[in-house]
């Protein structure tokens, strides 16, 4: 069957990416931010105060083995504020103090050799392209545009916007709905089997799992046999190893 509209994941699947979120600069740095303002923090307390938030919204959204919450990132930033008196203008503030702190994270943020060309020829070809990511608006919105994605894709959805994130079957069902999308003409391509793949599977999409330096160390790597061309006719399931968009557009191309 032909495909005609292809589900991308981003980080780890089209971008490379490396932070240090745990670094204790990335916090001291954030809580000067927060301190320019009247909210006195140090890095280890602002650090602390925020998973006490995070951890205390995602548990008042319940989580379950199909409930996978995603609380949106300046939302506790902004509360982190009002926890120290501060109000004026705390929404504001909490934007960019969460901005600040991704960018002090980051390492580096680069599209994999290849994508824009891939996706512009998959365009070309009439296929329909989504972007599914597990993402927080705040940092991502402003990431696709520096990687001048957006103008690739048809529609985009962060798991921020949504409430929650895959492998949650209501984010797939989302981007089904809105868009009136055929399960079976679609096909769903991420670097994670626990979330991109076993999700879309759940959801009643194929998949293309691909094996990338950013899948999580303990996923096997892609099953030769599974690779797109040398799967068995009529699967469902395929496997790519690595990030190569050069060879895999083809691939993609004869689906």
């Amino acid at each position: 069957m032909r495909y005609t509209d292809l589900i991308f994941d981003l980080y780890g699947t089209l971008v490379d990416i490396h932070t240090g979120d745990d670094r204790p600069e990335v916090w001291e740095k954030t809580a000067f931010y927060f301190g320019f303002y009247g909210a006195h923090y140090t890095g280890a307390q602002l650090r602390k105060a925020f998973a006490a938030a995070m951890a205390q919204r995602e548990a008042a959204a319940g989580q379950s083995y199909e409930c996978y919450p995603d609380i949106p990132f300046e939302q506790v930033m902004a509360q982190l504020f009002r926890d120290k008196g501060v109000h004026t203008d705390a929404d504001t503030l909490g934007r960019n103090a969460a901005q600040l702190y991704r960018i002090a994270s980051l390492d580096y943020l680069r599209l994999y050799p290849c994508v824009r060309s891939s996706l512009a020829a998959l365009r070309r070809s009439g296929r329909r392209l989504w972007l599914l990511s597990n993402a927080q608006h705040i940092f991502t919105a402003y990431e696709l545009n520096y990687l001048g994605l957006p103008r690739y894709f048809d529609g985009v959805l962060l798991s921020s916007d949504y409430g929650c994130r895959k492998p949650d079957i209501r984010f797939y069902q989302a981007l089904l709905t809105q868009q009136r999308l055929d399960p079976a003409a679609c096909l769903m391509i991420g670097n994670d089997r626990q979330t991109d793949i076993a999700g879309a599977k759940a959801a009643g999409l194929a998949t293309l799992y691909m094996h990338t330096n950013l899948t999580p160390s303990d996923q096997a790597p892609a099953d030769p046999a599974l690779a797109p061309g040398a799967a068995p006719a009529g699967c469902r399931h395929m496997e790519y190893e690595g990030s190569d968009f050069r060879a895999l557009t083809p691939l993609l191309l004869s689906l």
